[in-house]
């Protein structure tokens, strides 16, 4: 019964209590995003102002969503969507800074988003350039 249990649960050599405990963390930390969007939302209304940095946060809110879905859909959180999480932050600090921040931030940030764009690029190409995969799309 219990050896039936333990292969049920487990995932690529990880012991039946480590996939308990990330998928019981992915699914508070999916409340809790829910929770403060929900929130978010609340003071847009009660505020009657919408603000480009408000819906910035909430497409961060929405995409850790998509990366908790991604997850639970595949039991894999693909790379590239936590690099599309930071570049969308990044975006958000430079939107609500942009005025009184120093120009070097600014060039900085810009700097990091690029960075950041050019690895979910050379990501996203992986599969492309995989040998692995190469001979199996040949067969």
């Amino acid at each position: 019964m219990f050896a039936k249990f333990e292969k049920m649960f487990s995932k690529n050599n990880l012991h039946w209590t480590t996939v308990i405990t990330e998928k019981f963390m992915l699914a508070v930390i999916g409340i809790l995003t829910l929770l403060a969007a929900t929130g978010e939302v609340f003071n847009m209304v009660v505020s009657r102002n919408i603000e480009l940095g408000d819906i910035f946060l909430l497409f961060i809110y929405t995409e850790i969503i998509g990366m908790i879905g991604a997850f639970y859909a595949s039991t894999r959180i693909p790379v590239t969507l936590p690099i599309i999480i930071a570049i969308t932050a990044l975006c958000r600090l430079i939107v609500l800074h942009s005025k009184e921040a120093d120009p070097m931030n600014l060039l900085a940030e810009a700097g990091a988003i690029l960075i950041l764009a050019g690895a979910a690029y050379a990501l996203s190409l992986k599969d492309k350039l995989s040998l692995e995969k190469e001979k199996i799309r040949n067969e």
